[in-house]
């Protein structure tokens, strides 16, 4: 991942039908510059902001994914279509197909790792050991409870991003690592480190990154197995696309590029899977999947290769049928203007609309094939 601490933001802010009393955003078409706040806290050990739920909890995870009300679990299919939505769609590659990022077994086949972005949960008293970023200005200092044979993206030997996720049970505390190596004395080296509460709605710093190009956490944006399995994924995915904008949108923090033309998408957009995408076609498991893409979109989170979703690896995946997304290209999805969303650019949580209010799409069902 390419990092940049520079510290722009576009939010366009759309025209609302409904709101919530007390939530407005003004209508305007023109991108604003937002500048980061002098003081970067790390929200790492921040006050919790809303308790969850227990129907908000995710399968096989001890806590909640950020509280119900968190954007990343926001509904946005319902929004209007972002007006550089176009553009957007075309520099990532509008007949580039998507891809499942993750699956069972490895690779490469002969000495590869497992495929995808693996975590691990850790007991309240798993031992901390010390790290050392050479990104410590955007890293939340150590120690981390990493355990001894914490699984590393792409295994021990990858040359890739090489991130560690770790789950802790009773404080629901959620750390994110990027390139993990480990020291012969028991602590770690790495890239930049993250610690996010998931019983709060607080983000990063403005201008800071995380273990993700977008300053986000990326578990929550993770296709788990467990979720499918449930039958429902109530969160946003993450993605990525090869060439962005030298600007973030909320919720993102952080920007990874030198490009500013405004064709390119900034870090932290919104995309859905336009709704009359039929999904008759596709084996169930990939019909919830798709369905996610409908109802809570996809996010921006870093560079890469177009169309890439991320998932955690699971040997119950069928990767014959993970590659049904295949079919899938830029042409059936379109950008999501979410600023109506935000009630406070330093919060993760979305403003709750009245979507009953919203003017109803009439629709005709486009092929899935």
């Amino acid at each position: 991942m390419r990092r940049m601490l520079q510290l722009v933001a576009i939010v366009v802010l759309p025209v609302l039908f409904a709101c919530r009393s007390g939530l407005s955003a003004a209508p305007t078409g023109e991108p604003a510059t937002v500048t980061a706040p002098a003081d970067n806290a790390s929200s790492g050990e921040s006050t919790p902001t809303h308790e969850p739920s227990p129907a908000a909890a995710m399968a096989g995870l001890p806590c909640p994914l950020f509280p119900s009300d968190n954007i990343w679990n926001a509904p946005i299919d319902h929004l209007p279509v972002h007006p550089l939505s176009d553009a957007y769609i075309d520099t990532i590659g509008r007949s580039e197909t998507f891809h499942p990022d993750f699956g069972s077994g490895i690779w490469p086949p002969e000495d590869g790792g497992p495929i995808g972005i693996p975590y691990v949960i850790v007991p309240e008293d798993q031992p901390k050991v010390p790290i050392d970023f050479y990104y410590p200005e955007d890293s939340d200092p150590g120690p981390y409870p990493i355990p001894p044979d914490a699984p590393i993206e792409g295994g021990p030997d990858s040359e890739g991003d090489r991130h560690i996720l770790i789950v802790q049970e009773g404080t629901c505390l959620l750390y994110e690592i990027f390139d993990a190596h480990p020291r012969p004395d028991g602590g770690w080296d790495a890239g930049s480190g993250a610690i996010f509460d998931l019983r709060s709605n607080a983000l990063r710093p403005a201008g800071w990154t995380s273990a993700d190009a977008a300053g986000l956490p990326i578990l929550p944006g993770l296709v788990r197995y467990d979720e499918v399995a449930a039958g429902e994924i109530t969160h946003a995915l993450r993605f990525t696309a090869p060439e962005t904008q030298r600007a973030f949108v909320w919720p993102a923090r952080h920007f990874a590029s030198d490009l500013t033309d405004v064709r390119y998408p900034p870090m932290g957009q919104r995309f859905r899977l336009r709704a009359d995408y039929d999904l008759s076609n596709f084996d169930p498991q990939i019909q919830i999947i798709l369905r996610a893409m409908q109802r809570y979109g996809i996010i921006l989170a870093d560079n890469g290769s177009p169309w890439y979703v991320s998932g955690a690896p699971d040997e119950r995946w069928d990767n014959d049928l993970l590659h049904q997304l295949d079919r899938l290209t830029g042409d059936d999805f379109e950008a999501v203007d979410v600023s109506a969303l935000m009630i406070d650019p330093d919060s993760a949580q979305a403003a709750e609309l009245d979507e009953a209010l919203f003017l109803p799409a009439v629709v005709q069902l486009r092929g899935g094939n």
